[in-house]
């Protein structure tokens, strides 16, 4: 929201600085993205007068100007058709950087006549558009001033950030209301902004416009009739404030709701009657239905949208954006004002599914003021005949506002019981009063009285302003007092210590996240901070997104990540797209599930491995491998029972088939998948090669029984453990995690480890080595008990087919 200083000095009367209007600004919640001073690029530029204008010698569209601008002639050669002797306009003297030419002025000859600096335009100067000619300026402009300071364009402009909950403060009168009630000046009457000394409604003749509303979408639609205007150039002073908050003025009509809506958060419409079939109907639109909007581009509806149409159809996407077809022009004489309220939600989800943006889609999805129709209806009504002339018809009224009475049961005391601040009860009734709200009787601050508030019950019923659709409960109020008090004020109290040796505040589960942060930093991992948003297609792959968001950001960004993976390859293109050779990316966070959210850790592993070089070779690339063994490492960090873990198949849809898998505790308990990404997942994310990856289920990893503080005793066998080598031709599907189970589930007391350590294929035939520790405990093997622990695990192999190799 941008405006500037003097813009709410119309609202504020008051002696405050620039940098202290800043500083309560931010204090009051309102926080100051930045200030910029407009007249900053044009502020050498000095009034100048024409002195004498002649030919130019060598060309018959150029003119020889003598111009003072204060320091006495100066020769300038001058090619705009206005430029005459006597004229007052706007100089630029060498040296000067000229912003709508991005050049700096300097003395040259043009057609061999010397010119020592230019006579500029208003677009040349970015000071307006026009360029037939340079600037006029009165005859008594003072000559040799800052042209900046003399047409007031040194004006600071503010931008404050505001907040979706501060619908109130879309405008400028609700900004200079809340630093009102901060102690920084009073309220100005409502109309000085808009240089109108009355904002009644205007009592017009004939017949209202015929208008009707038929959908919950638009509970109230007043509208007014203008007839006989001139709709020619906003004033100077309109066109300046639109400017510098980066407003285009189009039209007086235009730049009237502009203007209102800016300024007192109220959008308006205006349409030129003579364009519209009928009567106005706000209704739902029907399901493909088209509106070609003011931006020049044509949407298609659905049902549940509201429009405005008239007999010839739907023309305007309500409380979005209007339509061509009635848009006023140049040429218009008979209008028609619209004032409406608009259902916040319906207008989000429209502009949503059209991905339509607006200034009027900010304010009316956040919620107007239901209860200043007939207000902003005649404010626009007065500004127009104002400017443009004309005569009013009288005034339609279709609906009803959904304004409700809302009271809220108020204790004082409240204030410092939550918000930790002592703030003297008057004073509280004050700062509310001069927000808006109504104590019992008590509707303004300056009617506030200790006799008064003695007639309030301890618990003040406190009304709220239609305004602030945000309040809904007594701790809202107590929010408000503080803001406006200073929540810098607030002192800041340590919580209460127990006396002792600190005690362990992480939860189990942040132990366990912190455990495996390190451990996948320590493995050569980047982490990496994703959006926890991602689009519906990019979340198809890995199951679909269960939770969509009512009001996202963007389509990019409509539904909760059901995996971390989108996130990660997005990332992992970005990085390999800038040159990156090898990717090596973890993250942990939540995964967003029909039944809860899940704590995660992902990694993705893309790009070079190991880099070419003149003794390695060629490069290597990841494997399904790296991201088992990366699974592994991590499980255990974690505290998951690694040796006990079983290999299963393919991940899911998302996982490339046969180089893919799942670690798991018994069948149904999977602690992780790992493997490569489906080819099709990688086209999608645009990622040529393959990319490795792993999520682990952080959730699902049982947790350590633990027995205090203090790590177990290390404790090694004291006798030396025995190795023995198994070589078995297995069948060809026997999957090798099955035949090590198999092995150490020979002899359980005596086998402490198994692994496969070679693999051998020919001729269909598929041979498996395994490397088997025994760890004797009180005694050393003999060669019998040696012998009967490998009779138990040739046993063991021969009952999924496998045969020991002679």
């Amino acid at each position: 929201m941008k405006f500037t200083l003097s813009w709410l000095k119309d609202h504020l009367d008051t002696d405050a600085s620039l940098d202290a209007i800043v500083e309560a600004l931010t204090r009051i919640g309102l926080e100051v993205e930045g200030v910029t001073d407009p007249g900053a690029a044009v502020k050498p530029f000095r009034v100048a007068r024409v002195l004498s204008a002649e030919r130019h010698p060598q060309a018959d569209k150029l003119q020889v100007l003598q111009v003072d601008a204060g320091d006495g002639p100066l020769q300038v050669v001058c090619g705009a058709p206005n430029a005459r002797a006597g004229l007052v306009g706007v100089f630029g003297a060498p040296g000067d950087y000229v912003p709508g030419l991005d050049v700096t002025l300097k003395v040259a000859a043009i057609r061999g006549v010397e010119s020592n600096g230019m006579m500029c335009s208003a677009r040349e100067l970015q000071v307006g558009e026009g360029h037939d000619g340079i600037i006029e300026l009165p005859d008594d402009a003072p000559v040799g001033t800052s042209y900046a300071d003399y047409a007031g364009l040194n004006d600071a402009v503010i931008d404050v950030s505001i907040t979706p909950n501060r619908q109130d403060c879309m405008g400028v009168r609700g900004i200079a209301r809340d630093l009102a009630a901060a102690g920084l000046g009073s309220l100005k009457p409502i109309g000085t902004s808009l240089h109108l000394d009355d904002v009644s409604p205007v009592e017009g003749s004939g017949e209202a416009p015929a208008i009707r509303t038929e959908t919950p979408g638009c509970p109230a639609f007043y509208a007014q009739a203008v007839t006989g205007v001139a709709n020619g150039e906003a004033p100077e002073w309109m066109q300046r404030r639109l400017r510098a908050v980066g407003q285009k003025p189009i039209t007086t009509l235009v730049d009237i709701t502009n203007y209102v809506m800016l300024d007192l958060g109220r959008p308006l419409h205006v349409y030129d009657r003579a364009k519209v079939a009928g009567a106005l109907v706000a209704r739902a639109a029907q399901d493909g239905e088209q509106v070609t909007a003011l931006n020049g581009k044509t949407y298609a509806l659905s049902a549940g949208m509201t429009v405005i149409a008239d007999d010839h159809g739907a023309d305007d996407i309500a409380g979005i954006m209007g339509g061509e077809r009635t848009g006023v022009s140049a040429d218009t004489t008979d209008v028609l004002i619209e004032c409406a309220y608009f259902d916040p939600d319906r207008t989000a989800l429209t502009g949503q599914a059209l991905a339509l943006t607006s200034d009027a889609r900010q304010r009316f999805e956040r919620g107007v003021d239901p209860a200043f129709l007939d207000e902003g209806l005649a404010i626009a009504t007065r500004m127009v005949l104002a400017l443009c002339g004309g005569t009013p018809s009288a005034i339609a009224r279709a609906g009803e506002p959904p304004v409700a009475k809302r009271v809220i049961r108020f204790d004082p005391k409240l204030t410092e019981r939550l918000g930790g601040l002592h703030v003297a009860p008057e004073r509280q009734a004050r700062i509310l009063l001069s927000l808006g709200f109504t104590l019992g009787a008590i509707d303004h601050a300056d009617a506030y009285s200790d006799a008064l508030m003695a007639t309030i019950e301890s618990d003040w019923p406190v009304s709220v302003p239609t305004w602030r659709r945000d309040i809904d409960g007594p701790a809202d109020l107590v929010e408000e007092v503080i803001r406006i008090e200073g929540i810098d004020k607030v002192a800041s109290t340590p919580l209460p210590r127990l006396p002792g040796v600190a005690k362990p505040t992480a939860t189990p589960e942040q132990a366990c996240e912190r455990r495996v942060r390190r451990a996948a930093a320590a493995r050569g991992l980047d982490e990496a901070v994703t959006w926890s948003f991602v689009s519906e297609g990019e979340a198809a792959p890995f199951g679909g997104g269960a939770w969509t968001l009512a009001n996202p950001i963007s389509e990019e960004l409509k539904v909760m990540r059901p995996s971390l993976l989108p996130g990660l390859l997005s990332a992992t293109r970005r990085n390999l797209a800038r040159g990156a050779g090898s990717v090596r990316l973890f993250e942990i966070g939540r995964r967003y599930l029909a039944d809860g959210e899940r704590a995660t850790l992902a990694l993705v592993m893309a790009g070079d491995k190991r880099a070419r070089g003149w003794r390695e070779g060629k490069g290597v690339g990841f494997d399904a491998y790296d991201a088992k063994a990366q699974a592994l490492a991590l499980l255990a960090a974690a505290g998951a029972p690694v040796d006990n873990l079983q290999v299963f198949g393919e991940a899911g849809d998302a996982w490339h088939p046969g180089q893919s898998g799942t670690l798991r505790l018994g069948p149904k308990t999977v602690l992780a998948a790992f493997g490569i990404v489906h080819p099709s997942v990688l086209k999608a994310f645009d990622i040529d090669g393959a990319v490795a990856a792993v999520e682990l289920y952080l959730d699902a990893i049982p947790p350590k029984r633990t027995q205090g503080f203090a790590r177990v005793a290390y404790a090694p066998p004291a006798l030396q453990a025995v190795r023995r080598d198994f070589a078995f031709s297995v069948p060809a599907e026997l999957a090798a995690d099955a035949l090590v189970r198999a092995v150490k589930g020979a002899d359980k007391g005596a086998i402490v480890t198994a692994r496969v350590f070679d693999v051998f294929r020919k001729d269909g035939e598929t041979s498996m080595a395994v490397e088997v520790t025994l760890q004797p405990q009180e005694k050393s093997f003999t060669d019998a008990e040696l012998k009967a622990v490998a009779d138990k695990v040739v046993a063991a192999a021969a009952k999924l087919g496998a045969t020991l190799r002679g």
